[in-house]
């Protein structure tokens, strides 16, 4: 599982870190497609009666133990990831925006749009365990032995999927002083690849005995899936890339209402936004699908040597490892495999302070636990951002609390179209932050 580990590595170093999508622009005063994907209802406030949105992407990874200058320095990854006694969290998480269109038509608004995700988590995972695992010559179990005792399901977990969304908003209420919207997004869901290794209350010790690390004494309810390219190998950057858009086989809904407080011009001087998004699931179903429960269970003089899985590529490589040790109690099954969407709650709240300057509060609440082994992962999120917004360029600056990295600061703009952003660019220049991000993209406006 080395590998694994160092292909995380290679994305942090390249890319960033946190899962707030387009923090500030989804909230921007020129409301267009990238709004509705945090609450449909703003389809009803488009700045143009048509948008064209070319392309988006946005890049995100957080962690709870790596920090920016560590990454610089590129030296020992994985011993600092799994150094200490704190569980390790660790999340990469990328959207890519395809082309899209929205318009008004009365007081409707409609819009297409397309998408790709790809994601890959470590959730609390034991620090000694993971040594042990991923890089048995720099464990942490120097010498002696590490009883662990975890009442968690540990993951580790990478998903990619495809997404076409049909959305629609309408103006429920509007007068001189308040206007009220709602909105809904039906979206198909193509899923591409799939692994996951859910490892539930394990107890076990594990020894170092000159070098090998023996674990003895061992319980675990352990999970083992595995769909499309991932099942092989999910240390191959292009397996990931390949194999985001799927066969249709899943549906969710995105539902969403904003309410204006409005002033001269009918311009609001508050606006309130509540959403509910990925409410939904996806199946995989192909001839290379596996989805196992097993008994994990070593007792009395048995043992396991965990030397032999540093250098697997795959997650049916563990699975024959482990069927070979003779440890588990079945053979793997082949069967189809329903995974559940990232769902959660957003709630919004943009206030104009004077003119061109505005603050907008922002939370993320996840709905369903990550432990769950057939649950796509998420973050809890809170953030401010003070905006300034002079028409045709506006800049902004989103402080924010995640729920893995802690706090960060970061810096955006747009000028017309054309956007550039990072969550933590801020935190990234003045502290050793957990956290570092980038996202840009294009679109325009017709009428």
């Amino acid at each position: 599982m080395k590998k694994t580990i160092l292909i995380f590595a290679l994305l942090v170093s390249i890319t960033s870190y946190s899962q707030d999508h387009f923090s500030g622009i989804t909230t921007s005063k020129r409301v267009g497609i990238l709004n509705i994907g945090l609450n449909p209802s703003e389809l009803a406030n488009l700045n143009n009666h048509l948008e064209v949105q070319l392309f988006s992407t946005s890049i995100n990874v957080s962690n709870n133990k790596i920090g920016f200058k560590d990454i610089v320095n590129g030296s020992n990854l994985e011993n600092i990831l799994f150094k200490g006694s704190e569980p390790v969290n660790f999340n990469m998480d990328t959207e890519i925006a395809g082309p899209g269109i929205a318009f008004k038509l009365l007081n409707w608004g409609f819009a297409i749009s397309s998408k790709g995700y790809i994601k890959g988590n470590i959730i609390d995972v034991d620090p000694n365990l993971g040594s042990a695992l991923t890089n048995s010559a720099l464990s942490s179990i120097n010498t002696g032995s590490a009883l662990i005792s975890s009442t968690t399901n540990q993951r580790l977990n990478a998903t990619t999927w495809g997404e076409i969304g049909f959305s629609a908003a309408h103006k429920l209420f509007e007068n001189k002083n308040h206007k009220i919207n709602a909105g809904v997004t039906f979206k198909l869901l193509f899923p591409g690849a799939y692994a996951n290794i859910g490892l539930d209350k394990f107890q076990g010790r594990i020894t170092n005995n000159s070098g090998n690390l023996i674990l003895t004494n061992a319980n675990a309810n352990l999970n083992i899936a595995y769909s499309g390219n991932l099942g092989n190998d999910f240390t191959n950057i292009n397996d990931y890339t390949s194999s985001v858009f799927g066969n249709l086989k899943g549906f969710a809904t995105d539902l969403g209402f904003d309410y204006q407080l409005l002033g001269s011009n009918k311009n609001y001087k508050v606006k309130i936004g509540a959403s509910i998004k990925n409410i939904g699931s996806m199946t995989f179903k192909s001839d290379s699908n596996y989805s196992t429960n097993y008994t994990l269970s070593i007792q009395g003089s048995q043992s396991l040597n965990l030397n032999q899985f540093e250098n697997t590529n795959g997650v049916n490589d563990i699975e024959t490892t482990l069927i070979n040790s003779r440890f588990l109690n079945k053979s793997p099954q082949n069967t189809d495999f329903n995974v559940k969407l990232p769902t959660t709650f957003n709630l919004y709240t943009d206030i104009k302070i004077i003119s061109k300057f505005s603050v907008t509060l922002f939370t993320q609440q996840k709905i369903n636990s990550n432990s769950n082994n057939d649950q796509i992962m998420s973050q809890n999120i809170i953030s401010i951002t003070p905006r300034i917004s002079l028409g045709f360029f506006e800049a902004y600056v989103p402080i924010a609390k995640n729920e893995i990295s802690g706090t960060t600061g970061g810096f955006g703009f747009r000028l017309g179209g054309f956007f550039l952003g990072s969550n933590s660019i801020l935190t990234a220049l003045t502290s050793d932050t957990k956290q570092a991000d980038l996202y840009t993209g294009f679109r325009f406006g017709i009428l």
